[in-house]
């Protein structure tokens, strides 16, 4: 017998989890179907047999429901640890640290295709993501900011250390950039996480540093 039991905090996030995954998955169906500018609110509660209350407990507008959440960020603790670590390359550990969450949160492989087409197509869910991306880079920056403090180099300005920690998450990016196009150019079949995983390992070994040349 499993000694596991389900708290109740754990089945009400449980439970949560789910309804805000089925009002996106609604609201995307809608607007691919409709068109963006096609859907109302009332429509995707409605479908999603939900009140204006609740779906505004969650999302702020339809346009935040089509979109789905921001990706969580990581803990305070998880930042800590990043921030904390040292001799090792910033960027192979600043790639693990934000694809923590998504590994714990994959996203639904056909979810995700849709969405991304409609945003494609769709100008104002373009510039509105592209919007938000800008802001989590802005607090990535912030992160890796803390890092490169901590370590202490000398001889660097402020504006040197935030240009090399634009850079590193610029880079990262790029990294998850390259991981969707692998994961989609797989039909976004099979699970992303063992290419997170060969990517962060092959980031550590071509940025690696030897600290006996340094």
């Amino acid at each position: 017998m499993s000694d596991v039991t389900q708290t109740p905090e754990g089945l009400r996030e449980r439970k949560r989890a789910a309804l805000i995954a089925a009002i996106e998955r609604t609201a995307l169906d809608l607007a691919t179907e409709h068109g963006y500018d096609g859907v109302t609110v009332d429509m995707i509660c409605d479908a999603s047999m939900v009140s204006q209350r609740t779906f505004f407990n969650y999302f702020g507008s339809k346009e935040g429901a089509v979109l789905g959440l921001t990706p969580p960020m990581p803990s305070e603790d998880e930042i800590d640890g990043f921030v904390d670590m040292a001799g090792s390359s910033v960027l192979g550990d600043f790639v693990g640290l934000i694809t923590t969450s998504f590994t714990e949160h994959q996203p639904d492989p056909e979810m995700f295709r849709s969405r991304r087409a409609l945003i494609q197509r769709t100008p104002e869910l373009f510039n509105k993501e592209s919007g938000r991306m800008a802001e989590l880079e802005d607090q990535f920056v912030r992160i890796v900011s803390r890092r490169l403090h901590a370590e202490a180099r000398r001889g660097r300005d402020e504006a040197s250390l935030e240009e090399e920690a634009r850079m590193v998450v610029s880079l990262t990016t790029g990294v998850m950039h390259y991981v969707m196009r692998r994961w989609s150019t797989s039909g976004f079949t099979g699970n992303p996480h063992p290419i997170l995983r060969s990517s962060i390992e092959l980031i550590r070994r071509v940025t690696s540093t030897d600290p006996s040349s340094s």
